[in-house]
């Protein structure tokens, strides 16, 4: 008769977290927040052997690919590096990530850091712009209703073989799927701000009052409020500064 059958007490076994990944035997099972995502995160990078991590979300197809910053590891903050993404690689790296899942990397400022992080891995796609000195690795992901977004490990010590390529992935996925449903705007898929409202809010962060932002493109007083009113409500602001906040802080606007 087996233990089960008995009554007996049963080993112990890590239980799933929201995220995918197996949480430490004892360790509490949390409710799904973005910290908890951050840590789940961490773990990954961890395992890999990396710095840091970063977690974008990629904007649905407009004028131009763009990223929306989720998370790095100075979450709640922003660290420098992601910041660099943004501006250095962003459009192309969204544009891989629409296009395939193949994860894709930059390199080190020295060449033979990378034949060290990468060696034995064969899907794998060309590089892209370092942003920075250390080499990286960036992995494509998607979730429900065609979300997209990136999670990217980056440091010197980075090891990877093909196997845990794969297992990095797979939990990448579900790291993001985990993402999306506590933050689901945050990918852009659901957050259509339109052009005229996201005008009217690049001009409110330059100072510009209702009057002034209806004067220079063009509208009524009423219509540029509503603009405003408008993109308040879609940001889940409180007011026309707090929207303006959230923009800036979602890429929206500069």
């Amino acid at each position: 008769m087996s233990e089960r059958q008995a009554g007996g007490p049963q080993p112990a076994r890590a239980r799933k977290t929201p995220f995918g990944a197996p949480r430490p035997l004892g360790e509490a099972l949390h409710a799904g927040t973005m910290a908890d995502a951050v840590r789940r995160c961490r773990w990954i990078a961890v395992d890999i052997h990396a710095a840091s991590f970063i977690l974008f979300f990629v904007a649905p197809p407009g004028d131009k690919r763009r990223l929306i910053f989720g998370f790095d590891a100075e979450f709640p903050g922003q660290s420098v590096l992601s910041r660099m993404i943004e501006t250095r690689i962003a459009a192309e790296a969204a544009d891989r990530a629409a296009r395939s899942t193949v994860p894709f990397w930059w390199p080190s400022v020295d060449p033979a850091r990378f034949g060290d992080c990468f060696a034995g891995v064969d899907w794998l796609d060309g590089p892209v712009a370092a942003p920075c000195e250390d080499a990286g690795i960036v992995f494509p992901v998607y979730a429900e209703r065609g979300q997209a977004g990136l999670v990217a490990f980056h440091g010197p010590d980075i090891v990877l073989d093909q196997r845990m390529l794969f297992e990095t992935h797979a939990r990448a996925f579900a790291l993001f799927a985990g993402v999306t449903r506590l933050k689901p705007l945050s990918g852009g898929k659901g957050l259509t701000i339109s052009k005229r409202e996201l005008e009217c809010l690049s001009l409110t962060a330059n100072g510009l009052t209702s009057e002034e932002i209806a004067a220079e493109l063009g509208l009524s007083v009423h219509t540029a409020n509503q603009y405003l009113t408008n993109s308040a409500q879609k940001l889940n602001a409180v007011n026309r500064m707090h929207a303006v906040a959230k923009a800036l802080r979602l890429g929206l606007i500069d």
